[in-house]
Parts: C-alpha cells; structure tokens; sequence
C-alpha cells in the first residue's frame, strides 16, 4: 500500500530530484533515493507506485519548489514600465538558478520524456501551464509587453540558465545580465501595435 506522509513524501521527492541531477535519469533508483533521503532502504518504495510515478512527481515538486507567492506577489509592485520588466527578469534568471539541481533535474526528465510517453504528457501539461500562467500574470499586471514576448522571454532565458548551469565559464555574469537586459529590450521595442497571445486560440 502507497503511504501518504506528506512531509516524508515532499523529502523523498527532495532526494529524487537531487539524485536526477547528479546521477541522470538512469541514476534514480528506489534504493538511490533512499541513500540521498537517509532513510532505511525500502522507504521509497512504500511512497511510489513504481519508479514511473517518482519521475512524474520528482517534476511537479521542482515546480512547487520554484513557485514563491511572495515573488508573484512583489511582481505587481513598483512602476510599470520596461525597467521593471528587466528587472523581474534578472530576478527570475537568479531565483531559478540559486536552486541549480531542480533545473538540471528537470533537463533530464525532459529528456528521460523522449522515451516515456506519460512522462511527456504529464510534462507537456504541466510546463504548459507554467508559461500560460506567466501569460497571463503579465497581461493582467500591466507591464509593457504581450503573450508573445512574454514566451520568446521563456524560451531564451530557459537556455542561458542552461548555460549557466552547464557550462558556467562561457559567459561571466556580466555579459549574462547585459544580454537579458538587451533581450528585453529589443523584445519591447519590436511590440507589434496590437498585443498577441500564442496559447490564446487564434492569436
């Protein structure tokens, strides 16, 4: 039977995204979380179905550990203008990359997802709602921009964080924060007259 301790649960799920990011997909075993967790062997497996399960989960608690309401929050305050903008997105680049094993865990279950079709689609949901949710976050704030850049935005910062996580000495962190400054700046200054959604029907 599948236990339910929440908090021993979340831990467990904690280990499992350390072991992907250290030892790959291949790596994550029941017994390799168990080690990772410190907990007696067999743990884990009282908490997963199976090691499918763990996978999909690992990826929804990297999400929830990311979320931070009173960062979403902070987002509405302050001018509305596009400093702001480049200022959330230097905030967002630091804020994912101070927690480098979930986003490095999550590089390999995307491709761990290349060969398990439910773990794509639960992915493909659940990253969908991510950058739909950062949509319409910014439609409703009031900051220059639409949908559009919003996810060209995603798109590019999501591999300067790769770079960064990987390969660290390619860029310093200068000609990092100068290239999302001139990201937003020349996404904001080609806005196109009328805003555009690309997760909106029709748009």
């Amino acid at each position: 039977m599948v236990r339910r301790n929440p908090e021993r649960r979340a831990a467990l799920l904690d280990a499992a995204i350390e072991v992907l990011a250290k030892e790959g997909a291949r790596g994550l075993t029941f017994r390799a979380v168990d080690q990772q967790a410190e907990v007696p062997t067999g743990t884990a497996s009282n908490y997963f179905a199976n090691r499918d399960d763990m996978l999909k989960q690992a990826g929804q608690r990297v999400y929830e550990r990311l979320v931070d309401e009173d960062v979403i929050a902070g987002g509405l305050e302050g001018p509305r203008d596009r400093e702001r903008v480049t200022e959330l997105m230097h905030e967002l680049v630091d804020r994912v990359a101070a927690f480098p094993t979930g986003f490095l865990a999550l590089l390999e279950l995307r491709l761990e997802a290349t060969r398990r079709p439910e773990l794509r689609e639960v992915l493909t949901l659940r990253i969908r709602q991510d950058v739909e949710f950062n949509v319409d976050y910014h439609e409703k704030s009031g900051l220059p921009g639409d949908g559009t850049m919003v996810v060209l935005l995603w798109l590019a910062l999501n591999w300067l964080i790769v770079e960064r996580l990987t390969l660290p000495d390619l860029l310093t962190d200068d000609q990092r924060r100068d290239l999302v400054t001139a990201l937003v700046d020349r996404l904001l200054t080609g806005q196109p007259d009328e805003p555009a959604n690309p997760f909106r029907a029709g748009a």
